[in-house]
């Protein structure tokens, strides 16, 4: 069974290595999707694979990179997409 997730994060979370550090993960975890900073400051996630690694994401981005300081997590559940592959979308 594959989930789909929407996450907005915000905080300091742009120019402090978010991305990457969200790629790196999701990528470790086997999950697909992308992230992208947003105009407003946040960055959004968009990400798919097996619930328990979704989860495993999410915890790591309500910690964030050493630079960040995430503020609030929003989660929503979306239609599964099937990607397999996780990258940052510009």
């Amino acid at each position: 069974m594959r989930v789909r997730k929407r996450i907005i994060v915000r905080g300091i979370v742009q120019g402090v290595g978010f991305r990457w550090f969200t790629r790196r993960h999701a990528t470790k975890l086997g999950l697909g999707g992308f992230v992208k900073n947003m105009p407003d400051g946040s960055v959004l996630v968009e990400v798919e694979g097996e619930p328990s690694f979704v989860d495993m994401l999410i915890e790591e981005l309500r910690k964030g990179p050493s630079h960040a300081l995430v503020e609030e997590v929003i989660v929503e559940d979306i239609p599964v997409q099937n990607e397999k592959v996780f990258r940052i979308a510009y």
